[in-house]
């Protein structure tokens, strides 16, 4: 009798399936990013490591929980900031393992004229009024999955926003290379 009691193990829980699109009939995959890795959490809400694109010096991934409102792309007090795929898996996890949030549902694509309303606003909250700040594609990774939209889509935004508006923002290009950077331009004093 005593075997019996132990020999009992309870039915693994099945994580759900990944939940498809409706267009296309697949998993979702955000325009503009690519997952490199899915964790689900306790309350099987998806956590998703993704990046997106391959930098100059390299790759770098973010972490985002699509239950809480949990988002990363930076450790704290190291001389590397950004993850690598590795340290971001850790991280995912780590979150997942603790997080109980209830999955949310997949965020749904904006249209253009809001999301270029959205590049807008962050870049007149990015000037500064002692200088001209340089702003980075690469600084919106936390709202990608928001966003939905490619870095070549948010750079030619940015760039009808220097021709557009050149008080509020403008462009250095490299006289070595074809690197550009963009600046939001200073607050005028008063």
């Amino acid at each position: 009798m005593a075997l019996t009691l132990f020999a009992r193990r309870p039915e693994p829980v099945e994580a759900p399936a990944p939940e498809p699109w409706p267009e296309i009939g697949e998993t979702w995959k955000p325009e503009g990013v690519t997952i490199a890795q899915r964790y689900y959490n306790q309350a099987h809400a998806v956590v998703l490591v993704y990046t997106t694109d391959d930098g100059p010096s390299g790759t770098y991934y973010s972490v985002a929980c699509l239950g809480c409102h949990y988002a990363t792309t930076k450790r704290k007090r190291t001389y590397s900031t950004r993850y690598g795929l590795a340290d971001a898996a850790t991280v995912a996890n780590e979150h997942a393992t603790t997080c109980r949030a209830l999955p949310r549902d997949i965020p749904a694509r904006p249209d253009d004229d809001t999301v270029r309303e959205q590049l807008h606003a962050w870049v007149r909250r990015s000037r500064r009024r002692d200088e001209d700040t340089q702003v980075w594609v690469s600084d919106l990774d936390l709202i990608r999955l928001t966003l939905q939209r490619t870095n070549d889509w948010i750079v030619a935004v940015l760039n009808q926003l220097v021709v557009d508006e050149p008080e509020i923002m403008r462009v250095e290009r490299s006289q070595y290379s074809d690197y550009v950077s963009y600046y939001a331009r200073r607050l005028p004093e008063n």
